[in-house]
């Protein structure tokens, strides 16, 4: 697992309503502060992302995409924000 940087942050940002119905960061330091304060998680793995949904017990089919609360990063990582 990753720690949460400027990638996430700025990620984050950019899809903030895909997970909320109104933004809650006006800028990308206010991004990095929620991330920080729900705890959001960041994954090196595909693989390490269902290992913790599983673990979680968080319901999904075959395309995480679908869940609200994942987020692709354009690195290749992926982030769960519980809000």
């Amino acid at each position: 697992m990753s720690e949460i940087d400027l990638m996430c942050a700025e990620t984050f940002y950019k899809e903030q309503t895909k997970l909320l119905p109104k933004p809650v960061a006006e800028s990308v330091d206010e991004a990095m502060e929620f991330l920080e304060d729900c705890l959001a998680s960041v994954f090196d793995s595909k693989k390490e992302l269902l290992e913790f949904l599983e673990d979680e017990g968080v319901d999904y089919d075959d395309d995480i995409s679908e869940i609200l609360e994942v987020f692709e990063l354009p690195d290749g990582r992926y982030m769960y924000v519980e809000a």
